[in-house]
């Protein structure tokens, strides 16, 4: 039993002094610098799954810059999934540039998927954003003028974070939608191009007028037109292609009424032979009726030879009053 008794002894000493051994650089560094942290809450944080080293260094420059940071914040924030050292380091950078930011609020930031340090950064040295945006695939704003000219507009907008709003606020993407939409309208309201050309601040104030940083991340210092051009004369090119569309609407309604025109005539062509029929029908039932006079005595010889005579005389004369028959017939 005493044996059995020293080796468990034993083996506890060695545990013991393997932690201590452990965690004795991290606790001496932690004493150092005056953030009391003991070797048994350094191996709690390790039975915890939180990384002791990260929590006595992000602890250690909270303390070296005045912050005062608990423990257990920090572990909450690291068990989180949170970026324990860009939130201090984010802490340390606005309240040296005094900018209100505690570390619930940059700790939601951070965990909102925001670099809160760099929009702590931003904030004290506001960023210029290009717009329209390279990776967007273009490189101008279009617009029309009233007077029909297209301007191609590229514009530079200064902007800062505005930590109150961060949390929740549009991103860049969306500041640059709205700038985009305010140039087009601003170019678009103009009567002439030419007025934009000589005045490109007007597009400036107006877009700024609107508000456009208005539930965004962001606060609008300048919007600045760094270059303009003149593109195609839209106007003029819908007019064209107005013009093109009106005269093939004009063809094909007048291939309309030809059609008509050719309808119409094969109508009558096929009325003029149907009456043609009729007269050939008719003309068939001359021998008939001049039989049935004979068959009836209403008609005598002498009285048919006649009327052969009358007929041969009028088919005569008919044939001297058309020579090129005659013509066609030597």
């Amino acid at each position: 039993m005493h044996l059995l008794l020293i080796g468990i002894s034993l083996v506890i000493c060695i545990m013991i002094f393997s932690i201590i051994i452990k965690y004795l650089n991290l606790w001496i560094q932690a004493l150092a610098s005056g953030v009391p942290i003991g070797i048994p809450t350094l191996f709690m944080m390790q039975l915890r799954k939180v990384n002791p080293r990260v929590i006595v260094t992000a602890q250690i420059m909270a303390a070296k810059a005045g912050i005062n940071i608990s423990t257990n914040l920090l572990e909450a924030h690291f068990l989180a999934g949170g970026n324990v050292h860009n939130v201090i380091r984010a802490l340390i950078a606005a309240d040296k540039a005094n900018i209100a930011l505690n570390f619930a609020k940059a700790a939601a930031i951070d965990l909102a998927g925001r670099d809160v340090l760099e929009a702590v950064k931003t904030s004290v040295n506001p960023k210029v954003i290009n717009c329209p945006k390279p990776s967007d695939g273009r490189d101008t704003i279009d617009a029309v003028a009233k007077d029909g000219i297209q301007l191609k507009a590229k514009a530079r907008v200064t902007v800062r974070t505005n930590i109150e709003a961060l949390i929740g606020g549009a991103t860049e993407d969306t500041v640059i939608a709205r700038v985009g939409e305010g140039i087009v309208t601003s170019i678009g309201s103009s009567n002439s191009h030419k007025d934009v050309l000589e005045n490109p601040d007007i597009i400036s104030k107006n877009v700024l007028a609107r508000g456009l940083d208005t539930g965004t991340a962001y606060e609008i210092l300048s919007i600045d037109i760094a270059d303009i051009d003149v593109g195609e004369n839209i106007g003029a090119k819908l007019q064209a292609e107005q013009a093109q569309a009106d005269m093939r609407i004009a063809q094909a309604k007048a291939e309309e009424r030809r059609a008509m025109a050719v309808a119409a005539e094969q109508e009558n062509l096929a009325t003029i032979q149907e009456m043609k029929a009729r007269v050939v029908e008719a003309e068939a039932k001359i021998p008939l009726a001049i039989a049935d006079a004979f068959n009836k005595g209403n008609l005598g010889v002498m009285d048919y030879y006649s009327m052969k005579n009358i007929m041969a005389d009028t088919e005569m004369r008919s044939s001297i009053a058309r020579p090129e028959q005659k013509d066609k017939s030597k």
